[in-house]
């Protein structure tokens, strides 16, 4: 099967204008063709049951980053998807939804874990923030846009917004200040900055933050995202031997 053909059979198992399967959606429609693997399962079927993408992203040079959807509620056939398209022992950083937690725990060897929440702007409430300090350039990392705040004695970047990742309908910001420079209000700014841009090219902004990074999510909510109750688990670890 061509990848054309892999994506059209797992086309129904995710939906597009829903903030929970957005990153997934990305993973296996819009990423690179020659930085994604993707195995529907069964795997020459035209309507597919489950399916896992492995994508080689700037998160790690070495490690797989990995989606899924899996007929949860049937634990054998889930587990046989997962080892038919990862080899065991293979390192990978996993994003799943919450449900599949004790699945990912018992068949790998968990390194680290996060529950995650996502937010998605909320439109009616969103207010623009002005900061003449803002400029936008392209992110090193996938040449995508970007809002920065810039250290005006050492030309440092002191705060920025960049686009992790954007689908048709969707495109997740990721916000870092440095630490000398926080409290001032330019992680709000180039957040802000960069909403603008996602709005004026006909998509909606959504944000992810860990469930433990009170700064993180409280910046979103200053922004005007709110909490969308979808919970996605992030995981660092290794596939153990099939039990």
């Amino acid at each position: 099967m061509s990848l054309s053909d892999r994506r059209r059979a797992i086309r129904h198992l995710l939906n597009e204008q829903n903030p929970a399967d957005a990153l997934a959606t990305y993973l296996a429609f819009y990423h690179a063709d020659n930085r994604t693997i993707l195995r529907p399962f069964p795997f020459e079927s035209t309507r597919a049951e489950g399916f896992v993408t492995l994508s080689r992203t700037g998160v790690d040079l070495f490690r797989p980053f990995v989606s899924m959807r899996l007929p949860i509620q049937d634990l054998q056939k889930s587990a046989d998807i997962i080892y038919e398209a990862i080899d065991v022992g293979t390192a990978v950083i996993l994003q799943t939804p919450e449900r599949y937690a004790p699945l990912i725990q018992a068949l790998f060897d968990v390194h680290t874990e996060e529950t995650l929440k996502i937010f998605k702007l909320d439109q009616a409430v969103y207010k623009p923030t002005i900061n003449v300090f803002v400029t936008q350039d392209v992110s090193p990392t996938n040449n995508l846009p970007r809002f920065i705040i810039r250290n005006r004695d050492n030309n440092d970047i002191a705060a920025s917004a960049s686009l992790n990742w954007q689908t048709r309908n969707f495109a997740e910001i990721a916000v870092f200040t440095h630490p000398d420079y926080r409290r001032r209000g330019w992680g709000r700014s180039v957040v802000s900055s960069l909403v603008n841009y996602i709005l004026d090219n006909g998509r909606i902004p959504l944000y992810t933050a860990s469930q433990t990074n009170v700064a993180s999510r409280q910046l979103a909510e200053r922004v005007g995202f709110i909490d969308t109750n979808a919970r996605q688990t992030l995981f660092q670890a290794t596939l153990k031997p099939k039990p």
